[in-house]
């Protein structure tokens, strides 16, 4: 009698008010454009009960990790403070300090920039988290070439593009580093590093931290990224709009993997998604349609506009249709984001969309705009969920939630029970740290 092999694992994470990018390179409007913070549930993005809200339904779910992004620089739009953003963003090590406290598996995952920040700074904030959590610590890994952003920093936006990921990953070796010059004994040991971009040698102040090193997380899609995440990453935060399109992905930067003498287990890959949930199939379409509504508001639909076209479009008419002229190249209409992509063959596309479906603007921005999203009930979204990992599309998601703090409730309460019952999601944590839920491998520590 043969046995069974077991379900392959869902791995699930939580990113509250974040900004996600709709594939093909669409600009998505507002720093927190996938929170409705119109909505009369929704409460403040800076106050801690909201975080610790968030933070408790994760674990309560079971969840790996619990995700903050960053946002280094309130954006203009025209000239003024874009007034469609969030105002005022707590810093992501700060708030995951507090957390760690209210906390007892949770991974606790922090953005930061490696191209604003340096390495001793950022390897010893991180060690602490990791300390203070008892080995629960993560870093996401960012970077920035725009000089917009810069010019809150000493070196402003002196980075070109083509070196972010270069700076990037000798950024993160020299992190490491430093988390390994005290030994698993606990002896410290002086340090020094000499590279291009970094020249430092000294003695590190934190002791060995309790996974070894944090977990490291990768945001991106482009072949820079996955080669970035392949090399260094334990983990890629992704996004892909169809079963198909993640198999392509997930089997691209697997493949990548080997020549850093790494295996498929070592780098897991979560795509960030939305997840609307009813009593049916037509309940959830209904009431996803509007949340979209609420998310690409009037003024929201000619800002997204704005920012392919690169002009002042504000005489236009939401609901009327898109505009004719051309898009203007290397506009600097908005701040404090890039405008990616080809914006041509984007408002092309738009064009050619708005056209077959008879769409107004702000439809067209809805329908173009739509990130990964998961809608139906309980049940079918439990089988789909499970249905991209089984078929390699995915080792997991990042939940981004369109409420704060509420906005997890209901999928910790009606869909994990479900994945149990599956087989296909734990029913307890195991371990203590972030990288035994996530099933990696403890770094080996100098002797």
């Amino acid at each position: 009698m043969t046995t069974a092999a077991p379900r392959k694992q869902i791995h699930l994470a939580a990113l509250p008010h974040s900004r996600l990018r709709s594939s093909g390179g669409t600009p998505t409007p507002g720093v927190n454009n996938t929170t409705v913070w119109a909505d009369p549930d929704s409460r403040s993005q800076i106050e801690f009960s909201s975080f610790e809200h968030l933070a408790r339904t994760a674990e309560r779910g079971l969840f790996d990790f619990f995700f903050l992004a960053e946002g280094l620089r309130l954006r203009e739009h025209k000239g003024r403070i874009h007034d469609l953003d969030v105002v005022g963003r707590p810093e992501s090590i700060t708030v995951l300090n507090a957390l760690a406290a209210v906390t007892e598996r949770l991974g606790l995952a922090a953005t930061v920039n490696a191209t604003f920040n340096e390495p001793y700074e950022i390897a010893r904030r991180f060690a602490t988290l990791d300390h203070l959590s008892g080995g629960r610590a993560a870093w996401n890994v960012v970077t920035s070439s725009d000089a917009f952003t810069g010019e809150n920093f000493r070196r402003g936006g002196f980075l070109d593009r083509a070196d972010r990921y270069t700076r990037a990953a000798e950024f993160v070796a020299t992190a490491r580093e430093l988390w390994d010059s005290w030994t698993p004994a606990g002896v410290p040991r002086p340090f020094a590093h000499r590279g291009r971009h970094f020249d430092i040698a000294g003695e590190f102040t934190v002791p060995r931290s309790p996974q070894g090193h944090p977990v490291v997380i990768q945001a991106g899609d482009s072949d820079e990224g996955r080669e970035f995440a392949a090399a260094t990453a334990d983990v890629i935060f992704t996004r892909h709009g169809s079963q198909a399109a993640g198999r392509a992905f997930y089997a691209d930067v697997k493949k990548r993997l080997e020549k850093y003498g790494r295996t498929p287990d070592d780098l897991k890959i979560m795509p960030g998604v939305t997840v609307v949930l009813a009593d049916t199939a037509a309940e959830a379409q209904e009431r996803a349609a509007g949340i979209r509504r609420q998310q690409v508001s009037p003024q929201n639909a000619i800002l997204a506009l704005e920012q392919i076209w690169g002009v002042d479009l504000s005489s236009y008419d939401p609901d009327g249709p898109l505009p004719e002229i051309d898009p203007v190249a290397d506009s600097s209409i908005t701040q404090g984001r890039t405008r990616r992509g080809d914006t041509v063959a984007i408002a092309e596309k738009w064009r050619a969309l708005s056209k077959e479906k008879g769409l107004s603007i702000r439809e067209t921005v809805i329908e173009a705009s739509g990130r990964q999203s998961f809608i139906g009930t309980p049940e079918a979204v439990a089988a789909e969920l499970h249905s991209f990992v089984r078929h390699e599309a995915a080792d997991g998601f990042i939940l981004v939630p369109h409420l704060t703090p509420g906005g997890l409730d209901e999928f910790v309460d009606r869909v994990v029970p479900l994945l149990q019952e599956r087989g296909a999601f734990r029913t307890e944590y195991e371990g203590t740290t972030l990288r035994s839920h996530l099933g990696l491998s403890e770094p080996v520590g100098k002797g």
